[in-house]
């Protein structure tokens, strides 16, 4: 089995699907480091609220993916993650977009890690800031996770 590192490892290079997730909402890891990973997605129309603009949902689950990769990238063998608690600002409206999502770690804890993410724009202009507290899963706890 492999281990989240190395998971995160082949998914920035292409040699593993995207989670299901991806997909869905239509972001992509673009790249992948120690305590580091972006992901990258073209905001549509198909990403709209009913006022037009990207919906806020969205821009949380590219900041949390973004995140929790730059978690999974500290991580070792049989270890796992999980968000405890995330906050995000929404600083500019957006309809359509090239957006790139830099999550890193800011504290990396034995248990207990915080982490941001800065989601900007094609003009790198900040359209949201995030931040999270995530819990490492070790033995049974990581079991099934």
């Amino acid at each position: 089995m492999k281990s989240l590192r190395e998971l995160g490892e082949m998914m920035a290079r292409g040699e593993a699907p995207q989670p299901p997730v991806a997909a869905l909402v239509g972001f992509k890891l673009v790249s992948f480091e120690r305590g580091q990973a972006v992901m990258e997605m073209q905001a549509s129309e198909r990403h709209a609220n009913p006022m037009g603009t990207l919906h806020g949902g969205i821009l949380c689950d590219i900041a949390d993916a973004a995140m929790g990769m730059a978690c999974a990238s500290t991580l070792d063998e049989g270890e796992t993650f999980t968000t405890l608690e995330m906050k995000i600002n929404f600083l500019r409206p957006v309809w359509h977009a090239n957006l790139r999502a830099v999550g890193r770690i800011v504290k990396e804890g034995r248990t207990i890690s915080l982490a941001e993410c800065r989601v900007t724009d094609e003009a790198e202009q900040l359209v949201a800031f995030a931040t999270c507290t995530l819990m490492t899963l070790r033995g049974e706890q990581a079991q099934g996770r």
